[in-house]
């Protein structure tokens, strides 16, 4: 079977006023080796910054990277990602976000994970990175900060979806399936473009995988960190769940709210931190599910808020 891939890779980084995020993630850039003949280009789209975003990419395009900076009005990581996708070029197109920093040895060991396998999009290997001062995450909170960790082992793995902080797949697949749906992810519903997405990868036919060999370290951000952002971020995804999704409200919805609320009351009286933090989460989900099908009930609801955007 026959597994080459042209060596043309296309990467799409959505971005909103995380400037420094964003310079972070073109300082890792500039680490990464390209093997001769790989032709790399960097789309960075800037969807709609008030802050120094502009500024960075102006730099950006100046270095020795085929960078190119694009503006999306429309607000919404969906909408960005869809500009992005317009504009790319390459056989393989990979969607990172912008506070990840790229392993050194990235593009090859992506390109050597398609040439061995049968996967048609592949889900690379997202690790905890370091805050903004260089401290790493303390292993026992590791579920506090908040951050999309996928690590399935040392080994290749067939998956049934794909996490959008570091997703690549080939041409062939977006020329199949299509563009993102602008209703969810960061800037609208919030959650849950990544999921879509894939969901319509396999309903294709086509074959998603892991790869334990390219890897990307994401950021650390102490505002993210905690119970209260976690509520957030899990009632969001519950209400973009429900955007696109069908649920029995009856059957699965309400049964799963009261076997969490059950379960919540036991762990806090055996006072297991680690799990009143997953099930606080997943009944918050469920409350974002039914506010989503019952949008009347969340005018006089007390919704989760948060100053900051989501990533």
């Amino acid at each position: 079977m026959e597994h080459r891939v042209r060596a043309n890779i296309s990467i799409i980084v959505p971005t909103r006023n995380r400037a420094a995020s964003l310079r972070r993630f073109l300082s890792g850039l500039e680490k990464v080796a390209v093997p001769d003949g790989v032709i790399l280009e960097v789309l960075i789209v800037d969807n709609d910054s008030s802050d120094e975003t502009a500024a960075v990419l102006r730099a950006a395009e100046e270095r020795r990277w085929i960078v190119r900076g694009l503006f999306e009005a429309r607000r919404g990581q969906s909408a960005a990602i869809n500009c992005g996708l317009k504009e790319s070029k390459g056989d393989l197109i990979c969607l990172m976000d912008d506070d990840v920093v790229i392993d050194k040895r990235w593009v090859a060991n992506i390109l050597r994970s398609y040439a061995e396998t049968d996967f048609d999009a592949i889900q690379g290997r997202v690790l905890p990175g370091v805050d903004p001062l260089g401290k790493p995450a303390d292993p026992a909170l590791l579920y506090q900060y908040n951050i999309p960790v996928v690590d399935y082992g040392n080994e290749f793995l067939k998956i049934r979806g794909l996490t959008g902080a570091h997703m690549t797949f080939k041409r062939k697949v977006f020329e199949k399936v299509g563009y993102f749906d602008v209703r969810l992810g960061p800037g609208a519903a919030g959650f849950s473009g990544d999921t879509e997405f894939s969901a319509r990868i396999g309903k294709a036919g086509f074959k998603m995988g892991y790869t334990p060999h390219a890897i990307v370290r994401h950021e650390l951000d102490p505002s993210r960190f905690g119970r209260r952002y976690n509520r957030m971020v899990e009632y969001r995804k519950g209400m973009s769940r429900g955007v696109y999704r069908r649920e029995s409200i009856a059957l699965k919805v309400i049964p799963n709210l009261f076997a969490n609320c059950f379960r919540y009351c036991l762990y806090a009286v055996i006072r297991d931190r680690k799990r009143i933090f997953k099930t606080e989460g997943r009944i918050m989900k469920c409350l974002g599910y039914l506010m989503a099908k019952f949008p009347r009930l969340s005018k006089s609801a007390a919704l989760p808020s948060s100053k900051q955007e989501l990533p």
